[in-house]
């Protein structure tokens, strides 16, 4: 892959966590407001998609728990438990039932079995994570066949002003906690790029919602790479 596709600096785990710590107390007013519009669109998706066990990547807070239907079964993992929390004390006050768990858990190499969920949904976190193809991997690994993955998250403009102001910012990477100039190639490969479904999200399409099916079987799966 060019280095133009790839973030210019590398984020690790103590840099997420240590970000996060700062914006924990503050990330509900500064950024639940302009991610709301995502993580609408991508909870509306999931609940229209067959399956009940869903695991959400990067839960946060827990700003989308609540509008999950109930026949969904929810997992939640961060790796910031002081977000982790606040997710739990949101689960309480509003009583969600449906919510069977909220783990601190690092998203490329969970400990969840092999085929545990229908559906993963991943909300502004392919930006964040120090590998995305490991955690899209991982994913892969724990969503049953025919299941679905799906993320909401920023990518890089392909030109414009907004490229520019995109590539200025991401000197400032570790400070944010999130990769400005995160090009949607560093996360898909081309065989799975070309079969996923990605819609716009307002405002103005600075967000996407990707929604990745599941093949089949290993053999589809193979044959794709191939």
């Amino acid at each position: 892959m060019s280095s133009t596709l790839s973030p210019r600096s590398a984020l690790d785990a103590d840099a997420v966590k240590a970000a996060y710590r700062r914006w924990a107390r503050v990330y509900d007013t500064v950024f639940g407001g302009i991610s709301g519009y995502g993580r609408k669109r991508a909870v509306a998706a999931v609940n229209a998609l067959p399956g009940e066990r869903v695991l959400e990547v990067g839960v946060g807070t827990g700003l989308a728990l609540p509008a999950y239907t109930t026949q969904k079964r929810i997992t939640g993992i961060d790796l910031s438990e002081d977000m982790l929390e606040r997710a739990r004390q949101r689960v309480l006050q509003e009583r969600l039932t449906n919510v069977d768990d909220l783990l601190e858990m690092d998203a490329e190499a969970t400990t969840f079995e092999d085929n545990s969920f229908d559906i993963a949904v991943a909300m502004f976190v392919a930006s964040v994570v120090p590998h995305p193809d490991r955690l899209l991997a991982e994913l892969k690994r724990v969503v049953r066949p025919g299941g679905h993955i799906l993320f909401v998250n920023h990518f890089l403009a392909t030109g414009g002003v907004r490229l520019t102001v995109e590539r200025g910012m991401a000197r400032a990477s570790r400070s944010l906690g999130w990769h400005p100039d995160f090009a949607i190639e560093s996360l898909l490969p081309p065989e799975d790029l070309c079969r996923a479904s990605l819609t716009p999200v307002p405002p103005a399409g600075l967000f996407t919602l990707v929604t990745l099916p599941q093949c089949e079987s290993k053999d589809e799966e193979a044959a794709l790479v191939a």
